[in-house]
Parts: C-alpha cells; sequence; structure tokens
C-alpha cells in the first residue's frame, strides 16, 4: 500500500469492527528500512517518561492497518 504522508496527518482511525480509536497526530518513520511503523493519536513529548506512554499506550503499529481511504481502518488497537 502506497499513500503520501501528508495525507494521514488527523484522518480518524477506526478499528475493523467500527470503534473509533482517533485521529493520525504525528507519524514515526523507520527511515532506514523507508517504512511508517506507527501512528500517533497524541504529538511526541519533551518528557523521556511521557514519550514512552504515548508510544506504547496512543498510538497504532502501522503493520495492523489494513485500509487507508476515506478513514484508517486497523485490525487491532494494543501496541
Amino acid at each position: 500500500m502506497s499513500v503520501r504522508l501528508s495525507k494521514l496527518y488527523g484522518m480518524e482511525i477506526f478499528t475493523d469492527g467500527g470503534k473509533y480509536v482517533g485521529s493520525v497526530n504525528d507519524i514515526i518513520l523507520d527511515l532506514e528500512a523507508g517504512e511508517v511503523t506507527r501512528l500517533l493519536l497524541e504529538p511526541l513529548s519533551n518528557s523521556k517518561e511521557k514519550t514512552k506512554e504515548i508510544i506504547k499506550e496512543k498510538s497504532v503499529i502501522y503493520k495492523n492497518v489494513k485500509s487507508v481511504e476515506d478513514v484508517i481502518v486497523v485490525s487491532k488497537v494494543k501496541a
């Protein structure tokens, strides 16, 4: 699946069961692999502890994305 990063920002995320998860606030990239790894529901913090919490609790693993059209559909929510 190929999509422009700029299109992902602000998109709503739903589970494949129809549950609203949140909207894309930020994106984590693996520059070496050239892949998106996570979609963040909150912006990253300056605090190391808060950043870890956001990545663990307020993000979606991009491998779980099933579809990107008008909304993003994911198969699993937990990291």
